[in-house]
């Protein structure tokens, strides 16, 4: 049976992040109190920079937390366009520079040739996963689920930590966990903020085909519910 999402949602963009906050510290509190040690993926792009900022500054025992990445562009980890980037640049400072980064990039000259260190990076990682941080782009794309993408339906089927994906209209090759990887955590969840991406987040919740908005593959499991956090402010 499919389990249907949770909506958490908030007024202000304030609200949302406070939301976020107290919900990301209490699952990586309470994987530390049982594990010993916690682990949380994240997703790049504009929409949580004000969050990981608020994030960094939180007083967590972040020594015993090991951050990974949803997905990441084939790029320099020093560019802009960096997902590593925007991570150390905005979460991994303050309290917060204390946890362990384990980034998806690597020296190898494409996504592709670079999937075997990928996954031998990942492999450090405990899972199941703390907390599962999704973004959803205005297509319905969320990871690098990019809609008809040629690898997409391996993304989406493979017992593989990791897999190699170009997006067909979106610049760079990426590199992207599995959906079962990212399913394979304690919390699921998906921040969004606007008016704009909360229709398309309606519409996904619409019957329709996964590979036209690949969220769906999200929504559309048995694993554990996704729980939407958003603000249409």
């Amino acid at each position: 049976m499919t389990k249907k999402p949770i909506a958490h949602p908030r007024g202000t963009k304030e609200e949302l992040h406070q939301a976020l906050i107290e919900r990301i510290s209490q699952d990586l509190i309470a994987g530390i109190h049982e594990y010993g040690t916690a682990s949380m993926v994240v997703s790049g792009g504009s929409t949580p920079k004000v969050l990981f900022e608020k994030l960094s500054h939180l007083d967590l025992p972040w020594g015993k937390v090991t951050i990974s990445l949803v997905d990441e562009r084939w790029v320099d980890p020093k560019d802009s366009d960096s997902n590593e980037y925007l991570v150390k640049r905005y979460l991994l400072k303050d309290k917060a520079a204390d946890a362990t980064f384990i980034g998806l990039k690597n020296e190898a000259n494409s996504a592709k040739a670079g999937v075997t260190q990928c996954l031998e990076a990942l492999s450090e990682l405990s899972r199941p996963f703390d907390v599962v941080l999704l973004g959803m782009g205005d297509d319905g794309h969320t990871a690098s689920f990019f809609p008809d993408a040629a690898a997409l339906d391996e993304a989406l089927s493979t017992d593989a930590a990791c897999i190699a994906i170009t997006p067909p209209k979106a610049p760079y090759e990426r590199m992207t966990l599995s959906r079962k990887r990212l399913l394979n955590t304690r919390s699921l969840l998906l921040h969004i903020e606007g008016e704009k991406k909360h229709e398309v987040y309606l519409e996904a919740m619409k019957d329709g085909e996964v590979n036209t908005m690949p969220i769906r593959a999200m929504i559309d499991q048995k694993r554990l519910p996704l729980e939407v956090y958003y603000t249409k402010g």
